[in-house]
Protein backbone atom coordinates (compact mmCIF):
# COMPACT_ATOMS: atom_id res chain seq x y z
CA UNK A 1 0.00 0.00 0.00
CA UNK A 2 2.75 2.40 0.88
CA UNK A 3 4.80 2.00 -2.68
CA UNK A 4 1.30 2.42 -4.10
CA UNK A 5 0.38 6.09 -2.39
CA UNK A 6 4.34 7.38 -3.06
CA UNK A 7 3.92 6.62 -7.09
CA UNK A 8 0.11 8.09 -7.06
CA UNK A 9 1.88 11.13 -4.77
CA UNK A 10 4.86 11.33 -7.24
CA UNK A 11 2.30 11.15 -10.59
CA UNK A 12 -0.06 14.28 -8.70
CA UNK A 13 2.70 16.50 -8.29
CA UNK A 14 4.28 15.61 -11.83
CA UNK A 15 0.91 16.22 -13.53
CA UNK A 16 0.00 18.89 -11.88
CA UNK A 17 2.86 21.24 -12.66
CA UNK A 18 2.99 19.99 -16.31
CA UNK A 19 -0.70 20.49 -16.63
CA UNK A 20 -0.60 24.16 -16.14
CA UNK A 21 2.98 24.41 -18.32
CA UNK A 22 1.22 22.54 -21.12
CA UNK A 23 -1.95 25.16 -21.16
CA UNK A 24 0.09 28.07 -21.09
CA UNK A 25 2.00 26.49 -23.96
CA UNK A 26 -1.20 26.16 -26.27
CA UNK A 27 -2.25 29.86 -25.57
CA UNK A 28 0.85 31.20 -26.60
CA UNK A 29 1.23 28.83 -29.56
CA UNK A 30 -2.24 27.70 -30.02
CA UNK A 31 -1.03 24.23 -31.34
CA UNK A 32 -3.44 21.41 -31.54
CA UNK A 33 -1.31 18.72 -29.89
CA UNK A 34 -0.52 20.90 -26.97
CA UNK A 35 -4.18 21.43 -26.36
CA UNK A 36 -4.72 17.42 -26.82
CA UNK A 37 -1.90 16.93 -24.28
CA UNK A 38 -3.24 19.63 -21.73
CA UNK A 39 -6.56 17.72 -21.92
CA UNK A 40 -4.21 14.74 -20.98
CA UNK A 41 -1.65 16.05 -18.14
CA UNK A 42 -5.13 17.74 -16.86
CA UNK A 43 -7.05 13.94 -16.39
CA UNK A 44 -3.90 12.76 -15.18
CA UNK A 45 -3.65 14.75 -12.73
CA UNK A 46 -7.69 14.41 -11.69
CA UNK A 47 -6.55 10.36 -12.02
CA UNK A 48 -4.46 11.08 -8.60
CA UNK A 49 -6.86 12.58 -6.86
CA UNK A 50 -9.32 9.82 -7.37
CA UNK A 51 -6.47 7.16 -6.78
CA UNK A 52 -5.63 8.96 -4.05
CA UNK A 53 -9.40 8.34 -2.46
CA UNK A 54 -9.57 5.13 -3.31
CA UNK A 55 -6.33 4.19 -1.51
CA UNK A 56 -7.85 6.36 1.65
CA UNK A 57 -10.97 4.86 1.34
CA UNK A 58 -9.65 1.01 1.11
CA UNK A 59 -7.97 1.32 4.45
CA UNK A 60 -11.26 1.80 6.65
CA UNK A 61 -11.51 -1.89 8.94
CA UNK A 62 -13.90 -3.85 8.42
CA UNK A 63 -18.01 -3.37 9.32
CA UNK A 64 -21.61 -4.69 9.37
CA UNK A 65 -22.23 -3.51 6.47
CA UNK A 66 -18.92 -4.11 4.75
CA UNK A 67 -17.82 -7.47 6.74
CA UNK A 68 -14.39 -8.04 4.06
CA UNK A 69 -13.32 -4.13 4.42
CA UNK A 70 -13.57 -1.82 1.93
CA UNK A 71 -10.29 -2.88 -0.25
CA UNK A 72 -12.99 -2.61 -3.11
CA UNK A 73 -12.98 1.14 -3.13
CA UNK A 74 -9.83 0.87 -5.26
CA UNK A 75 -11.08 -1.28 -7.75
CA UNK A 76 -14.60 1.07 -7.99
CA UNK A 77 -11.95 3.79 -8.14
CA UNK A 78 -9.79 3.13 -10.60
CA UNK A 79 -12.36 2.30 -12.45
CA UNK A 80 -13.80 5.67 -12.82
CA UNK A 81 -10.62 7.43 -14.05
CA UNK A 82 -10.28 5.17 -17.16
CA UNK A 83 -13.95 5.55 -18.20
CA UNK A 84 -14.46 8.95 -16.96
CA UNK A 85 -11.12 11.12 -17.06
CA UNK A 86 -9.05 8.54 -19.39
CA UNK A 87 -12.52 8.92 -22.07
CA UNK A 88 -13.35 11.89 -21.79
CA UNK A 89 -9.52 13.61 -22.11
CA UNK A 90 -9.36 10.58 -24.87
CA UNK A 91 -12.20 11.83 -27.07
CA UNK A 92 -11.65 15.80 -26.13
CA UNK A 93 -8.42 15.41 -27.42
CA UNK A 94 -9.22 13.25 -30.56
CA UNK A 95 -12.15 15.66 -31.59
CA UNK A 96 -9.67 18.46 -31.46
CA UNK A 97 -7.21 16.99 -33.71
CA UNK A 98 -9.72 15.75 -35.93
CA UNK A 99 -11.03 19.08 -36.19
CA UNK A 100 -7.79 20.78 -36.89
CA UNK A 101 -7.42 17.79 -39.46
CA UNK A 102 -10.78 18.82 -41.49
CA UNK A 103 -9.81 22.96 -40.84
CA UNK A 104 -6.12 23.35 -41.13
CA UNK A 105 -4.86 26.99 -40.60
CA UNK A 106 -6.99 27.84 -37.28
CA UNK A 107 -4.26 27.21 -34.79
CA UNK A 108 -2.80 30.95 -34.46
CA UNK A 109 0.14 31.70 -32.33
CA UNK A 110 2.59 31.84 -35.51
CA UNK A 111 4.21 35.46 -34.01
CA UNK A 112 7.13 35.80 -31.92
CA UNK A 113 6.95 36.26 -28.34
CA UNK A 114 8.38 38.34 -26.04
CA UNK A 115 9.96 36.80 -22.69
CA UNK A 116 11.87 39.79 -20.45
CA UNK A 117 12.84 41.62 -23.78
CA UNK A 118 13.83 38.77 -25.89
CA UNK A 119 12.18 37.10 -28.86
CA UNK A 120 11.33 33.83 -28.63
CA UNK A 121 9.41 31.28 -31.60
CA UNK A 122 6.39 29.81 -30.16
CA UNK A 123 7.75 26.47 -31.30
CA UNK A 124 10.66 26.73 -28.96
CA UNK A 125 8.25 27.25 -26.07
CA UNK A 126 6.28 24.28 -27.19
CA UNK A 127 9.49 22.09 -27.15
CA UNK A 128 11.00 23.40 -24.10
CA UNK A 129 7.10 22.48 -22.59
CA UNK A 130 7.26 18.94 -23.86
CA UNK A 131 11.04 18.17 -23.08
CA UNK A 132 10.40 19.39 -19.10
CA UNK A 133 7.42 17.51 -19.53
CA UNK A 134 9.23 13.90 -20.74
CA UNK A 135 11.78 14.87 -17.67
CA UNK A 136 8.81 14.89 -15.02
CA UNK A 137 7.08 11.80 -16.48
CA UNK A 138 10.20 9.91 -16.95
CA UNK A 139 10.44 10.36 -12.75
CA UNK A 140 6.93 9.29 -12.08
CA UNK A 141 7.47 6.59 -14.83
CA UNK A 142 10.48 5.09 -13.17
CA UNK A 143 8.66 4.69 -9.65
CA UNK A 144 5.50 3.13 -11.19
CA UNK A 145 7.86 1.04 -12.88
CA UNK A 146 10.23 0.05 -9.89
CA UNK A 147 6.87 -0.58 -7.52
CA UNK A 148 5.51 -3.12 -10.43
CA UNK A 149 8.80 -5.03 -11.24
CA UNK A 150 9.40 -5.73 -7.11
CA UNK A 151 5.42 -7.00 -7.84
CA UNK A 152 6.67 -9.29 -10.73
CA UNK A 153 9.64 -10.41 -8.95
CA UNK A 154 7.98 -11.08 -5.72
CA UNK A 155 4.87 -13.35 -7.71
CA UNK A 156 7.03 -14.58 -10.40
CA UNK A 157 5.56 -13.50 -13.00
CA UNK A 158 7.07 -13.28 -16.34
CA UNK A 159 6.51 -9.88 -17.10
CA UNK A 160 4.36 -7.05 -17.42
CA UNK A 161 1.53 -8.30 -19.70
CA UNK A 162 1.55 -11.25 -17.18
CA UNK A 163 1.42 -8.28 -14.34
CA UNK A 164 -1.27 -6.44 -16.36
CA UNK A 165 -3.16 -9.11 -16.81
CA UNK A 166 -2.86 -10.93 -13.19
CA UNK A 167 -2.12 -7.86 -10.37
CA UNK A 168 -4.70 -7.18 -8.07
CA UNK A 169 -3.00 -3.36 -7.35
CA UNK A 170 -4.87 -1.33 -9.44
CA UNK A 171 -3.49 1.68 -8.38
CA UNK A 172 0.22 0.72 -9.27
CA UNK A 173 -1.32 -0.09 -12.36
CA UNK A 174 -3.24 2.44 -13.68
CA UNK A 175 -0.27 5.27 -12.17
CA UNK A 176 2.41 3.09 -14.34
CA UNK A 177 -0.71 2.77 -17.33
CA UNK A 178 -0.85 6.83 -17.25
CA UNK A 179 2.83 7.41 -16.89
CA UNK A 180 3.69 5.02 -20.02
CA UNK A 181 0.80 6.68 -21.97
CA UNK A 182 1.58 10.56 -20.78
CA UNK A 183 5.63 9.84 -22.29
CA UNK A 184 4.25 8.83 -25.67
CA UNK A 185 2.28 11.14 -26.12
CA UNK A 186 4.38 14.09 -25.04
CA UNK A 187 6.92 11.94 -27.32
CA UNK A 188 4.12 12.63 -30.38
CA UNK A 189 3.26 16.05 -29.77
CA UNK A 190 7.02 16.96 -30.21
CA UNK A 191 6.92 14.99 -33.02
CA UNK A 192 4.08 16.92 -34.38
CA UNK A 193 5.36 20.21 -33.52
CA UNK A 194 8.61 19.75 -35.06
CA UNK A 195 7.71 18.10 -38.37
CA UNK A 196 4.95 21.09 -38.60
CA UNK A 197 7.97 23.68 -38.06
CA UNK A 198 9.92 21.72 -40.43
CA UNK A 199 7.29 21.32 -43.50
CA UNK A 200 5.26 24.15 -42.64
CA UNK A 201 2.16 21.35 -43.24
CA UNK A 202 -0.47 21.82 -40.23
CA UNK A 203 -1.44 18.62 -40.61
CA UNK A 204 1.79 17.07 -38.35
CA UNK A 205 0.24 18.67 -35.40
CA UNK A 206 -3.27 18.15 -35.78
CA UNK A 207 -2.68 14.36 -36.44
CA UNK A 208 -0.48 14.23 -33.70
CA UNK A 209 -3.28 15.35 -31.25
CA UNK A 210 -5.62 12.52 -33.02
CA UNK A 211 -3.10 9.92 -32.46
CA UNK A 212 -3.25 11.19 -28.94
CA UNK A 213 -7.14 10.71 -28.42
CA UNK A 214 -6.65 7.67 -29.83
CA UNK A 215 -4.17 6.68 -27.34
CA UNK A 216 -5.97 7.38 -24.31
CA UNK A 217 -9.46 6.02 -25.29
CA UNK A 218 -7.65 2.62 -25.95
CA UNK A 219 -6.13 2.61 -23.02
CA UNK A 220 -9.12 3.65 -21.83
CA UNK A 221 -10.49 0.49 -22.38
CA UNK A 222 -8.08 -1.90 -21.36
CA UNK A 223 -7.76 -0.24 -17.80
CA UNK A 224 -11.75 -0.63 -17.61
CA UNK A 225 -11.52 -4.16 -18.55
CA UNK A 226 -8.69 -4.85 -15.95
CA UNK A 227 -10.50 -3.44 -13.67
CA UNK A 228 -13.75 -5.27 -14.49
CA UNK A 229 -12.88 -8.40 -13.45
CA UNK A 230 -12.04 -7.54 -9.78
CA UNK A 231 -14.96 -5.58 -9.53
CA UNK A 232 -16.99 -8.93 -10.69
CA UNK A 233 -15.01 -11.31 -8.27
CA UNK A 234 -12.30 -12.69 -10.43
CA UNK A 235 -10.15 -15.80 -8.84
CA UNK A 236 -6.61 -15.45 -8.22
CA UNK A 237 -5.24 -17.27 -11.04
CA UNK A 238 -4.59 -21.21 -11.46
CA UNK A 239 -1.20 -21.41 -10.33
CA UNK A 240 -1.00 -19.43 -7.55
CA UNK A 241 -4.71 -21.26 -6.74
CA UNK A 242 -2.86 -24.75 -6.74
CA UNK A 243 -0.20 -23.57 -4.84
CA UNK A 244 -2.61 -22.63 -1.97
CA UNK A 245 -4.45 -25.96 -2.53
CA UNK A 246 -1.63 -27.96 -2.03
CA UNK A 247 -1.33 -27.02 1.42
CA UNK A 248 -4.44 -28.18 2.36
CA UNK A 249 -4.16 -31.27 0.25
CA UNK A 250 -0.65 -32.32 1.44
CA UNK A 251 -2.08 -32.19 5.23
CA UNK A 252 -1.99 -35.74 6.41
CA UNK A 253 -5.40 -34.93 8.68
CA UNK A 254 -7.21 -34.34 4.92
CA UNK A 255 -9.15 -36.82 2.88
CA UNK A 256 -10.48 -34.21 0.35
CA UNK A 257 -11.30 -30.96 -0.78
CA UNK A 258 -14.37 -30.85 -2.09
CA UNK A 259 -14.82 -27.01 -3.18
CA UNK A 260 -11.84 -24.35 -3.21
CA UNK A 261 -12.49 -20.47 -4.06
CA UNK A 262 -10.09 -17.33 -3.89
CA UNK A 263 -11.07 -14.34 -4.46
CA UNK A 264 -9.40 -10.81 -3.85
CA UNK A 265 -11.93 -8.49 -1.90
CA UNK A 266 -9.16 -5.69 -2.37
CA UNK A 267 -5.30 -5.08 -3.72
CA UNK A 268 -3.56 -8.05 -2.63
CA UNK A 269 -6.44 -8.79 -0.01
CA UNK A 270 -7.50 -12.64 -0.60
CA UNK A 271 -10.68 -14.50 0.63
CA UNK A 272 -10.24 -17.83 0.40
CA UNK A 273 -13.42 -20.27 1.15
CA UNK A 274 -12.83 -24.26 1.15
CA UNK A 275 -15.09 -27.23 1.94
CA UNK A 276 -12.92 -30.07 3.30
CA UNK A 277 -13.73 -33.60 4.32
CA UNK A 278 -11.02 -34.44 7.11
CA UNK A 279 -10.46 -37.38 9.20
CA UNK A 280 -13.57 -38.78 10.49
CA UNK A 281 -11.43 -40.35 13.73
CA UNK A 282 -10.42 -36.12 14.08
CA UNK A 283 -12.80 -35.11 17.47
CA UNK A 284 -14.52 -31.62 17.54
CA UNK A 285 -11.18 -29.81 19.80
CA UNK A 286 -8.91 -31.47 17.47
CA UNK A 287 -10.88 -30.47 14.45
CA UNK A 288 -10.81 -26.99 15.69
CA UNK A 289 -7.42 -26.80 16.23
CA UNK A 290 -6.25 -28.06 13.51
CA UNK A 291 -8.44 -25.57 10.88
CA UNK A 292 -6.60 -22.92 12.65
CA UNK A 293 -3.61 -24.51 12.34
CA UNK A 294 -4.63 -24.55 8.45
CA UNK A 295 -5.68 -21.17 8.35
CA UNK A 296 -2.43 -19.80 9.57
CA UNK A 297 -0.21 -22.17 7.09
CA UNK A 298 -2.35 -20.09 4.01
CA UNK A 299 -1.64 -16.71 5.73
CA UNK A 300 2.47 -17.63 5.92
CA UNK A 301 1.99 -19.09 2.77
CA UNK A 302 1.08 -16.12 0.87
CA UNK A 303 0.56 -12.70 2.79
CA UNK A 304 -2.14 -12.08 0.10
CA UNK A 305 -4.74 -14.05 2.05
CA UNK A 306 -6.09 -11.84 4.74
CA UNK A 307 -9.34 -13.87 5.03
CA UNK A 308 -9.69 -17.94 5.59
CA UNK A 309 -13.12 -19.71 6.37
CA UNK A 310 -13.07 -23.50 6.40
CA UNK A 311 -16.30 -25.72 6.04
CA UNK A 312 -15.64 -29.40 7.50
CA UNK A 313 -17.56 -31.87 5.44
CA UNK A 314 -18.79 -35.29 6.40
Amino acid sequence: MAGSTSVVVAALFANGAISILKFLGYLATGSPSMLSETYHSISDTGNQVFLLIGIRDSKRGETQSHPFGHGKSQFFYSFLVSVMLFGIAGWESAKHGYDALMHPGHGGGGEALVLLGFEIEPVLVNVAILLGAIAFESYAFLKANAELRRQIEEYEWSGLVEAFRETSDVTTLTAFTEDTVALVGAVLALAGIGLTELTGNELFDAGAALLIGILLMGFAIALAWENKRLLIGESVPVDEEQALRDIVKNDPRVVHIDHFRASYVGPEKLLVALDVSFDPELDTEELDDHITEIEDELKAADDRVHFVYIEPEL
